[in-house]
């Protein structure tokens, strides 16, 4: 649905994107993740046809972003980092304006505004002064701008920057929900974001991609060892040495409350051999599991490295 090649942007001498190239696949949820100033925000307006590269290209739904970017604006929803709101204006009647604008035909307005209305949860607030709107209410209107032409793609930048937990919660919840019906790319640096909202992660570091792949994919090309956590209701007298003698144990960690880290060399599975041993010497085995890289650690990993 989205095919970036090559992609690169300059501002004067400054490189703000360095030969990018990525493809989204229709219906798919990708998180497009960077520190501030990585270069996220220069890739979503050049997809949404507000900037052209220098160099590259860019195709949505088979649309040239540069060739044809009127085409690319009418299936393409955009939701900038700030949102464009007329703050005196009241919920639907904004968005019959924004309906207007798509070229929305006049007897089609009513239904698509009552229908992201309903979609983003903006019923109850549909006659209010925008103006007078919490920022949770204010960023949905932002989303419901973005998706009331039906567009196939959505673009969402920083869409939850600013928001409080609860607020948080509710547009991830909308987001997902799109998920299937609508491609779309996140664009964030909030990390949480990502791991749940997003299928695939595509990290940006000083305008190029470092990675791309699922979160738990990124986990296994960075991850150095296999490392597993086991807890012990009964420790032995000398728990890491008598753990380090297993067969493929590289290293015994002993990280508090009768919990023990244990490293094998990557891509070998130890846990079966080590709840075995545990039960044979009578130990008492009360949790055994595989630690998992999170995203906060692949991202330190990758950001660093450069």
């Amino acid at each position: 649905m989205i095919e970036v090649v090559g992609l690169t942007k300059f501002y004067g001498e400054v490189k703000a994107l360095d030969d990018v190239t990525f493809d989204v696949r229709k219906g798919e949820i990708l998180g497009f993740l960077g520190p501030n100033g990585a270069g996220k925000t220069t890739t979503m307006r050049i997809l949404t046809g507000f900037l052209s590269p220098t160099y590259g290209t860019a195709k949505v739904a088979g649309y040239d972003v540069v060739e044809n970017s009127l085409e690319v604006r009418r299936i393409t929803g955009y939701l900038p980092e700030t949102v464009p709101l007329y703050n005196e204006m009241r919920v639907s009647e904004y968005l019959g304006y924004m309906a207007r604008i798509r070229g929305i035909p006049r007897k089609k307005i009513r239904d698509r505004v009552d229908y992201v209305v309903e979609r983003c949860g903006l019923r109850e607030v549909a006659d209010r002064i925008i103006g007078h709107l919490s920022k949770g209410y204010r960023q949905r209107v932002g989303i419901a701008q973005a998706i009331v032409h039906d567009p196939q793609v959505l673009i969402l930048d920083e869409p939850t920057i600013g928001l409080d937990p609860v607020q948080v919660r509710e547009v991830r919840q909308l987001i997902k929900g799109m998920a299937g019906e609508r491609t779309i790319i996140l664009s964030t640096h909030i990390l949480p974001e990502v791991s749940m909202t997003c299928e695939r992660v595509l990290i940006i570091h000083k305008g190029r991609i470092v990675a791309e792949d699922t979160p738990e994919g990124l986990s296994r090309r960075l991850r150095q060892s296999e490392r597993i956590l086991v807890r012990l209701a009964r420790v032995p007298s000398q728990p890491l040495s008598a753990l380090g003698q297993l067969d493929g144990v590289v290293r015994v960690e002993h990280v508090g409350d009768n919990l023990f880290a244990i490293e094998a060399p990557p891509g070998r599975d130890i846990r079966e051999q080590v709840a075995e041993f545990v039960v044979k010497n009578g130990w008492g085995l009360l949790e055994l599991r595989r630690e998992e890289m999170t995203l906060e650690d692949i991202f330190v990993n990758l950001v660093t490295r450069e």
